[in-house]
């Protein structure tokens, strides 16, 4: 190996992909440019075939021109390298700023010109309709057809779509077409066609933060809402006296006190054998009432109650927790429940991922999360430089005793700098703080705009300003991922990558000679990568800026995930703590929590593993009865009287359908009782493993593995009893005789992971806290 390759794997990240190869094709398609610019446009579009993508090179100097027509923007050298990154399989790595969509947009593009179906998956509706929209011209200079699907786009607008060569969508829709699609009785119906190709927008977020996240399509029920009495009384019980709250596990449970209490006022036994249903609606209140807050976990809009999401701060958009838990919140609120009903079918984020047999994706935070990129997904990264170095400022974290000398500190510090004219962007942790410190900034003089879950319609537009002269913005984790903060604020409309007025005039000169956008974090975050996030909004594309982070002893982050750490060391008069043990305590809280994180993952993916195999099978069952004769064969061999005499009577083309029918019907009848059992076997397996000290993933797949091996039996065997139920005239064959009754309703939802983990991770859980805060 030459000494220059040697010194260039020296430097380069640990387990990034070498970027040589890309680089080369790089300059190749620069030595081109000239020519490809003498093209008419005509001549560049004529261009655009399947061979061009053969020729990497000539691919990326088409692109580029194409790009510098269609957009007014002539693509980087270091988008190019993203570009191919994307191509070869990989997770660009790209600042914010760099070019993230054109880069993703030119891959889209090559994949589409390879005859390969892309779908570009984005984290909500705005960004998959902007991205398509605002990429449009360009696609349509290479030839490509281009659409977008959102939530309110119907079955046959999806339809189209699903043809188009490049789809932009957020992921949850695509997962839940899938979902509707894997329902259907007749081809015709499905919306989806087959995709080879996915292209992860945020992809850190998507196949990390929200992995396991379950897509559910639920049809209707009678299901009951949470009774408002267990709500009433939870309200009434007293903390200590009463329950007993541990926010390490993230659990509550009444004390001998309260259970007397509780059965004082309903009148029976609350532990009797036929109470069970009494006991579970109670702790399932009182974990309601203790553990999750208004304006911190969820919001109040419209009526409804609106999850937040952890990692990002907005809305969880159509998330709900499991039914049980998201009633008694419902109750807590004194609002009207919401539809509840019985899971037909579900998927989680990972598993709709993996269906794909070519991914890749692009996000400015992926080396953190290298390690679980490469175990789910076997993806590498490509660490993208910037297109000009990053000048921006870290200052070491300022942690302090108290979150109260941390909050007056921060106030000081936006002030500060607000005073100088330079803008200042807050991440703060949640809802509840970051209105909070809005009204400390409010009575200090500094009117701020607040970002957060409460007013997430406005981020775009908050955020295109936050880099205005002496902007003050406070944001929860969101921070406007997807669009960038420029120096001296832009039109709100103006899409990423394009000039505002204030880019090169007076506006910009003033914030960037006051230091450029500062940005403050009031807290770790429980991932350095969301962290990281937050620090990347400053300092775009070689920018002037600045970041720091204020950190206590006090914050949630050290009191769960570090609760035995102590400090003694000298303080400041500020409260401000220089004792690089005390900042060591902050640090390796992080790191436990990230631990905590990534065991729960593998944790969920080990039960959900098995789940996918299964319902693998009965969807090869399922295609073969829908697409084939597959039905009709087995109802002639299992019930041949019957089905001589329906064939006699209403033909073999009438039989064969209501067979099929019937089949599909009962194939989905079982599964979905087959998740039912499945959850509360996941749900309760840990009473039975962990106290006779057995693994609780083996005593599931015991139970879990036979049950599944019988449900195709069981199908057939209702299916068989249900054809010789059938009754027929000249007229046709009456399947309303079948009893296949399908749900009156149906919608799709997101299943918001249990704040407080399933039985098992709660285990899992108190596990690592035995051993977590030992070692240094």
């Amino acid at each position: 190996m030459a000494l220059r390759d040697r010194f260039r794997r020296l430097v380069q990240k640990p387990g990034s992909v070498d970027l040589a190869p890309f680089r080369a094709v790089v300059e190749e398609a620069g030595r081109r440019e000239d020519r490809i610019r003498r093209l008419t446009d005509a001549e560049l579009t004529a261009a655009s075939t399947p061979d061009l993508i053969a020729d990497l090179a000539e691919f990326c100097a088409v692109g580029r021109e194409a790009a510098r027509r269609a957009l007014g923007e002539r693509p980087f050298d270091v988008q190019l390298t993203g570009t191919l990154a994307l191509l070869a399989g990989h997770v660009a790595e790209m600042a914010t700023g760099e070019g993230k969509t054109l880069a993703g947009a030119l891959a889209a593009a090559g994949y589409a010109l390879r005859g390969e179906s892309v779908h570009v998956m984005s984290v909500n509706d705005y960004l998959a309709r902007r991205d398509a929209e605002w990429m449009g011209p360009l696609y349509a200079m290479l030839e490509v057809s281009v659409a977008s699907v959102g939530q309110a786009s119907t079955p046959d607008e999806r339809r189209e779509a699903y043809r188009a060569g490049v789809l932009y969508a957020p992921v949850s829709e695509i997962g839940f077409d899938l979902l509707r699609d894997r329902l259907v009785t007749d081809p015709a119906d499905a919306v989806q066609r087959e995709a080879r190709v996915a292209l992860i927008d945020e992809a850190d977020s998507v196949l990390v933060d929200e992995a396991m996240v379950p897509l559910v399509l639920a049809g209707a029920a009678d299901l009951d809402p949470a009774d408002p009495r267990y709500a009433d009384l939870v309200r009434r019980l007293r903390p200590g006296l009463h329950y007993a709250t541990d926010e390490e596990g993230r659990n509550v449970q009444l004390t001998a006190a309260g259970a007397r209490e509780v059965e004082r006022v309903l009148g029976l036994d609350l532990y009797a054998p036929e109470n069970l249903a009494t006991l579970t609606a109670v702790n399932v209140a009182l974990h309601a009432e203790v553990l999750l807050h208004r304006d911190v976990d969820y919001i109040v809009r419209d009526g409804a109650v609106k999850l937040i999401s952890e990692s990002r701060g907005r809305v969880a958009l159509l998330q709900r927790w499991p039914d049980g838990l998201q009633a008694a919140v419902e109750a807590k609120e004194e609002l009207e429940a919401s539809p509840s009903g019985e899971i037909l079918d579900s998927i989680t984020v990972q598993e709709l991922i993996g269906r794909y047999p070519v991914r890749c994706g692009m996000t400015g935070t992926a080396m953190a999360v290298a390690g679980q990129l490469t175990e789910f997904y076997s993806l590498q990264i490509a660490v993208v430089p910037p297109n000009r170095p990053c000048v921006r400022e870290d200052e070491p974290d300022r942690l302090y005793a108290t979150t109260a000398d941390k909050e007056v500190a921060v106030v000081e510090e936006i002030v500060a700098a607000h005073a100088t004219g330079r803008p200042v962007l807050v991440g703060t942790g949640d809802v509840a703080e970051s209105e909070r410190l809005a009204r400390r900034l409010v009575r200090a003089g500094v009117e701020p705009v607040v970002l957060n879950a409460k007013n997430d319609a406005e981020e775009a537009a908050i955020i295109a300003e936050a880099g205005a002269p002496g902007a003050v913005t406070v944001s929860t984790q969101m921070a406007g991922r997807g669009t960038d903060i420029r120096l001296g604020g832009g039109p709100a409309a103006s899409a990423p990558g394009t000039a505002p007025a204030g880019r090169d005039g007076s506006g910009r000169d003033e914030v960037a000679a006051a230091g450029g956008l500062l940005v403050v974090g009031t807290g770790r975050y429980h991932s350095s990568r969301l962290d990281d996030q937050l620090r990347g909004r400053a300092g775009r594309q070689g920018d002037p800026g600045g970041s720091v982070f204020f950190t206590s002893l006090q914050d949630d982050l050290v009191t769960r995930f570090a609760p035995d750490e102590t400090h003694k060391g000298p303080l400041g008069d500020d409260g401000r703590v220089d004792d690089k043990g005390a900042h060591w305590i902050v640090g390796h809280a992080q790191r436990v929590a990230e631990g905590v994180d990534l065991e729960l993952h593998r944790n969920t993916w080990r039960y959900n593993q098995l789940i996918g195999l299964q319902r693998r099978e009965v969807l090869a069952e399922r295609d073969a009865v829908m697409t084939g004769d597959a039905a009709d064969r087995a109802t002639a061999a299992d019930a041949p009287a019957g089905h001589a005499e329906l064939t006699k009577i209403a033909g073999a083309d009438a039989v064969a359908a209501a067979a099929r029918q019937i089949v599909l019907f009962q194939l989905d009848r079982c599964w979905a009782e087959h998740l039912a059992f499945l959850a509360d076997l996941r749900e309760g397996i840990h009473l039975r493993s962990l106290g006779r000290g057995l693994d609780p993933l083996v005593e599931f797949n015991r139970e879990a593995v036979p049950a599944g091996k019988r449900l195709l039996g069981d199908a057939r065997r209702r299916s068989v009893a249900a054809f010789e139920d059938l009754t027929a005239t000249e007229d046709g064959i009456d399947l309303d005789a079948a009893g296949l009754k399908r749900p009156s309703a149906t919608w799709t939802y997101l299943v918001h992971d249990n704040p407080f983990g399933s039985l098992d991770e709660r285990a899992l859980r108190g596990l690592i806290s035995m051993f977590k805060g030992r070692r240094r």
